[in-house]
């Protein structure tokens, strides 16, 4: 057996430069290796030192955790805009849609900025856009729901350049079971941020006795973001942790690249899992504060909120159950796949499967005992989270493995379009529609109705949770082969081929240093 190469001894070596062209590409399908073999058993050495590693990990971290602080701020206080403005479901569901249509239609242009530019501007410049314009939302009168309209949306430019490029930047600083988990770490700072924005948001709409004070709470913290970012996260080359820092380069187009990850077939059924787990989650996250306040009402537990003040209980309690199932959801799913992965080639999408079938009959049981037990409404939302949660970590995971560190920022985008577009973009209005149409069609559309046809509308939710499973299930069956199809791409090998090869870019190892901010 040879010895292990130093990493010294590999430096002193003349940089190595390749090349995949047509004659040495990959077929897509052609050959099957256990992941085992793909999770890399030696530490590889990092663009940057460890603790600028970390330190970048920890800002990206905390504006993420920002980010969902502030989408969900306006749900944890939604009983109180309507009230402000006097609109109906269907109206305020479209405030969380205008923001995410917004948000998927910039994502492909800030996917391929972030492929080809310093990611590190980008972020800087996308974060600017945010805090502007979610500090702004904050100061709208009565009279003025067409400017939060307006505001929410272009809140989405700032969130599109953050979501997209920040992941592909920790897949340049870590590799491994390492990167499995800084990236569990850092995605489950999307449940945790949503949480504190229901909490948050409910909190100070109860202490100052008004809703605009919920919106300005997060961009006071984002301005401790901005400087961060500009003074301590690092830019390292792309695809840095996979080639001992040295980078890869790529020349293709926009369209090449799109072409690319379609013939990825685990990249496109994982993104169509992706877009059923947004809709869900993204319905259920608009709608269940309001469906609980609703059902506290048909109890006779609290009163109708006829102020702006609002009753803020159910925010409260539901931000508190989506940031512990979050944490503990996020860090189940990267334990089960670290167990599981060298016993189970595709276990990633088998798990993201279990996750959403699971979730199905905890939320149908959630719909329906609303009627007779709030106590056990919660329960049941409970497990249904953390069901849910055990997914987002190693959906992001398999993200950058299958796909080369060139593309891995349009990869993002495409997927963050697509699950938006045909997921969450929609279904708060999609929800609220159905709800405002039962209720108007109802013989006495009573107070009663309104918790009813809510209720009946949010069936749609575990329906959409079922094919969410099928399509991780059809992933699963591709998992491998496209997995050992990116690494050897990165790396530069090329397998024997078993049909015609698929034209592929021209990707090269850089000898550039760290792109300096």
């Amino acid at each position: 057996m040879e010895p292990k190469e130093s990493v010294e001894s590999h430096q002193e070596r003349p940089e190595p430069r390749w090349s995949v062209g047509s004659s040495s590409s990959l077929h897509y399908g052609s050959f099957v290796n256990s992941l085992a073999s793909l999770t890399p058993k030696t530490e590889e050495q990092s663009a940057i030192s460890p603790k600028r590693a970390y330190i970048a990990v920890t800002v990206l971290c905390y504006i993420n955790l920002l980010n969902y602080m502030e989408r969900y701020t306006i749900a944890g206080v939604l009983s109180n805009i309507q009230t402000f403005f006097k609109i109906c479901d269907s109206t305020a569901g479209l405030l969380q849609t205008v923001f995410i249509c917004s948000f998927l239609l910039l994502a492909p242009l800030f996917g391929y900025l972030g492929d080809r530019y310093n990611r590190k501007y980008i972020m800087i410049g996308g974060l600017s856009v945010w805090l502007g314009t979610a500090a702004g939302s904050s100061f709208v009168t009565e009279s003025q729901f067409w400017l939060l309209m307006l505001l929410r949306a272009l809140v989405g430019i700032g969130e599109a350049s953050y979501s997209t490029i920040a992941p592909t930047i920790i897949g340049d600083l870590f590799t491994g079971s390492q990167r499995s988990i800084v990236i569990c770490i850092f995605y489950i700072f999307i449940p945790f941020g949503s949480g504190l924005g229901y909490i948050t948001g409910a909190g100070c709409a109860k202490l100052t006795g008004d809703w605009h004070w919920a919106l300005r709470i997060t961009p006071i913290l984002g301005v401790v973001g901005l400087v961060l970012l500009v003074f301590l996260c690092a830019n390292p080359p792309r695809g840095a942790a996979e080639t001992h820092g040295e980078g890869v380069t790529g020349k293709s187009s926009y369209l090449e690249d799109v072409k690319y990850l379609l013939k990825n077939k685990s990249y496109v059924w994982s993104t169509c899992g992706v877009t059923a787990l947004a809709f869900l989650t993204g319905a259920l996250a608009f709608w269940m504060p309001t469906f609980l306040a609703r059902a506290q009402v048909t109890h006779n537990l609290t009163q109708s909120c006829s102020d702006v003040s609002g009753n803020t209980t159910d925010s409260f309690i539901f931000g508190a159950v989506t940031l512990v199932t979050g944490i503990l959801g996020g860090a189940l799913g990267t334990g089960l796949s670290r167990w599981f992965r060298d016993k189970v080639s595709n276990a990633d999408p088998l798990i993201c499967a279990a996750g959403m079938l699971g979730s199905v009959p905890c939320l149908f049981i959630t719909i329906f005992v609303a009627t007779s037990s709030i106590p056990a409404t919660y329960v049941f939302i409970f497990f249904g989270e953390l069901l849910l949660s055990l997914n987002w970590t190693v959906l992001a995971d398999i993200l950058l493995y299958v796909v080369v560190p060139t593309r891995r920022a349009s990869a993002e985008a495409l997927q963050i379009t697509v699950g938006h577009l045909l997921g969450d973009a929609g279904s708060p209005y999609l929800l609220g529609a159905i709800s405002d149409a039962i209720r108007y069609n109802a013989k006495d559309a009573t107070q009663n109705w309104s918790f009813h046809s809510l209720k009946y509308s949010l069936l749609l939710c575990p329906i959409v949770g079922v094919l969410g499973g099928v399509f991780f299930f059809m992933a699963s069956r591709y998992i491998a082969e496209d997995r050992q199809a990116a690494q050897q791409l990165t790396e530069g090998t090329s397998p024997p081929q078993q049909g015609p090869a698929p034209q592929l870019p021209h990707l090269e190892l850089s000898n550039r240093s760290i792109e300096q901010s």
